[in-house]
């Protein structure tokens, strides 16, 4: 097995990590309900999201808005590279709370992409600049005087699991975990080895061994 790096880069674990990995080595961690219960699919053709928490919570709105618009593009002019935005809109699809003009400012300022418990829009623009985005849905309304930000940059819940500002995302086709940066560390080290012990699993059974066998050997499924 390959030796474990002290520096494990944003660009490493993009590479190699992968959200069940990660989820096994919380669970060893005593950190057994960090994948969220929601549905919510990547939408632009983008398959995996690796970064940090940048929160905003929403909520429904019946009447005008007074300052439409004014959190979330705060929220979005103070996202640091490689932030993932993360709109915790309690599954919300009254309108799209997230289009092509958003994912375009984001990226500008090094966004890594977007993760919605919502419904969003400009989907094909979106997939066409390759930005990701994984969202319960769609919905072409706009979000004016429907559905605004309330709060950025603290603690916001997803499908039973808090994300706190900061905290690593891994998103992909499995689900979206979160690392809590209190073991960040050690989780993200032991992903590390974990994930290439398993491609040592993994060629073992492919030479001949068998899955008992390599289960033996290596303690690892």
């Amino acid at each position: 097995m390959s030796e474990i790096p002290e520096n494990i880069t944003i660009a490493m674990m993009r590479e190699s990590f992968y959200s069940a990995v990660v989820s096994d080595v919380l669970d060893s961690a005593g950190y057994r309900h960090q994948c969220i219960s929601t549905a919510l699919a990547p939408m632009t053709g983008v398959h995996k999201l690796v970064g940090r928490a940048k929160t905003t919570q929403w909520e429904d709105v019946d009447s005008e808005d007074p300052k439409p618009y004014e959190l979330e593009l705060k929220a979005i002019d103070e996202c640091q590279p490689d932030d993932l935005f993360i709109a915790a809109a309690a599954g919300s699809m009254r309108s799209g709370i997230w289009g092509e003009l958003l994912s375009t400012a984001s990226r500008n300022v090094g966004c890594a992409g977007a993760i919605i418990d919502g419904a969003i829009r400009d989907i094909a623009p979106m997939r066409e600049m390759k930005f990701g985005v994984f969202a319960a849905g769609a919905n072409p309304y706009d979000s004016l005087h429907r559905q605004r930000v309330t709060a950025v940059d603290v603690p916001v819940q997803i499908g039973g699991v808090t994300f706190n500002p900061g905290d690593w995302v891994i998103a992909d086709d499995d689900g979206i975990v979160v690392i809590p940066q209190e073991v960040e560390n050690e989780v993200i080290h032991a992903a590390w080895e974990k994930i290439h012990a398993e491609h040592e699993v993994r060629d073992s059974i492919r030479d001949g061994m068998s899955a008992s066998a390599a289960f033996e050997k290596y303690a690892i499924l």
